[in-house]
């Protein structure tokens, strides 16, 4: 837990959010601490600030409860229910849609749900840079999710795309790395979904001379690279 900072407000929700603005940090990332009990407050100090004490989780801890919560909820996710949701959609969208030799293959993988499209001419459900490819990624999440309390991942791959752009991305991540290097200025890209992000992260986090991060908000969050 990184040491905490003090914030006042004219509420403790305003406090809360003075800190977290100015942290740069969600709410699930942070410690929060009412430093007054608000239910003992004398009249006369009702015009006082608010105080709360707001401290960062540390990326171990992140990740814990991230991955408690992610296990919590695959217990109850009925992949079953899921697949057959998005077979159902599939079935019916292909059908019209251009495109010769369609075929399309769902099934459960590890924690989510794995649908492959392959076929002729489809660049079009792709999309520049897989931003089309992403929508429809998003949609099928809402889809295998449907009748479900619990938000099912799909991960959605048309022709190889994504094999294509990890590797496109991994190339681009160790050119990015030899320019920052030489110009030891920091380099920020543009913004890419989160699996974009990782593979950028997980290229480069074994190397001596740079580290990465992540900057924004989603949808517009970028990494940067920079020295170490």
């Amino acid at each position: 837990m990184v040491e905490g900072k003090i914030f006042e407000g004219k509420t403790t929700n305003e406090a809360i959010e003075n800190g977290l603005k100015a942290l740069g940090i969600r709410k699930e990332d942070a410690e929060i601490k009412v430093l007054e009990n608000e239910d003992k407050r004398s009249f006369f100090s009702i015009l006082a600030p608010r105080v709360v004490k707001v401290e960062i989780k540390s990326k171990e801890e992140r990740r814990h409860e991230k991955e408690k919560r992610v296990n919590e909820d695959l217990q109850n996710i009925d992949f079953n229910k899921a697949i057959k949701n998005v077979e159902n959609f599939l079935g019916d969208w292909i059908k019209t849609i251009p495109g010769d030799g369609i075929e399309y293959n769902v099934i459960q993988s590890d924690i989510y749900v794995k649908v492959d499209i392959n076929g002729e001419d489809l660049n079009y459900l792709i999309g520049h840079r897989g931003e089309t490819l992403n929508n429809l990624q998003s949609i099928l999440s809402c889809i295998a999710s449907k009748g479900s309390e619990y938000k099912v991942r799909v991960v959605l791959n048309i022709c190889g795309y994504k094999e294509k752009r990890e590797k496109a991305l991994e190339e681009l991540a160790e050119k990015l790395e030899k320019t920052v290097i030489r110009t030891r200025k920091s380099i920020t890209l543009e913004p890419m979904t989160a699996y974009e992000r990782k593979i950028i992260h997980s290229k480069l986090q074994n190397s001596n001379k740079v580290t990465t991060s992540s900057v924004g908000e989603e949808p517009y969050r970028k990494v940067v690279i920079s020295l170490k």
